[in-house]
């Protein structure tokens, strides 16, 4: 942060907010101001530059083609990188968590090179869509409560020796491998199959984001009644026999 503002900004949400995702940008810089912190939020379309000096990023969802275009754009703008040498944070879901990793199939079924922010590879998934309510333990390193999103993809994502699982699956296929992962995350970046938007029904991890951008070890308390009855209503809903 510099001059005592956090700056977010909102990757293509021209071509990565099929599923309600720009929620996430809403929550953080929601929280962020009820703690008294002035937000420079930025929409970044597809047609322009990364800017390299977010504190942090946030990428959604979105269909095959514009993963595709995501992708390319982002390749070859390459400050995405740069900005993670400086130490921002990013959280991606989805389409755009694949897009962090080596590699995914992209809509024309090629092999289609991610950004190598994180060590995961995805491959088309043989098996029924993973769609559905997803329960999950995130990696007690975090410190988060119990993970509750919804799934909606066809990639199987595998994790390479330096990308941590950010969870395990309670309820779900998460990462779709069978081993129970869901997401993955290093230092700074980090990556999930979870819509909802995850930041609304899981207002912690957007804590834990503004905590790693800050550099603190914790934040002021604020209202959480409002995310909370969510929360529940939606772990309970997704508990329910089908």
């Amino acid at each position: 942060m510099s001059d005592n503002q956090l700056r977010l900004v909102w990757i293509y949400p021209d071509l990565l907010s099929t599923y309600g995702d720009q929620g996430n940008a809403l929550v953080v810089e929601r929280r962020a101001r009820q703690r008294g912190l002035d937000v420079a939020r930025l929409d970044v379309r597809s047609d322009q530059p990364i800017p390299t000096s977010g504190d942090i990023y946030l990428i959604g969802g979105g269909e095959d083609r514009p993963q595709r275009l995501a992708a390319e754009r982002l390749r070859r703008d390459g400050h995405l990188y740069r900005a993670v040498e400086n130490g921002a944070i990013v959280f991606s879901v989805c389409a755009g968590y694949q897009i962090l990793g080596h590699e995914f199939i992209n809509d024309l079924g090629q092999r289609e090179p991610g950004l190598g922010l994180l060590d995961v590879t995805t491959v088309r998934g043989t098996a029924e869509r993973c769609v559905g309510d997803v329960l999950a333990d995130i990696d007690p390193r975090l410190g988060l409560p119990q993970l509750t999103g919804f799934e909606n993809h066809q990639g199987v994502t595998r994790l390479g020796p330096t990308a941590r699982p950010f969870a395990q699956v309670r309820l779900g296929r998460g990462n779709g491998t069978g081993d129970g992962t869901e997401g993955a995350y290093n230092d700074t970046v980090f990556g999930t199959y979870m819509h909802g938007p995850v930041l609304a029904r899981n207002p912690l991890i957007a804590d834990l984001l503004l905590k790693l951008a800050l550099d603190v070890n914790a934040l002021p308390p604020i209202d959480d009644r409002w995310y909370e009855a969510l929360r529940n209503e939606r772990i309970a809903a997704a508990q329910q026999p089908a």
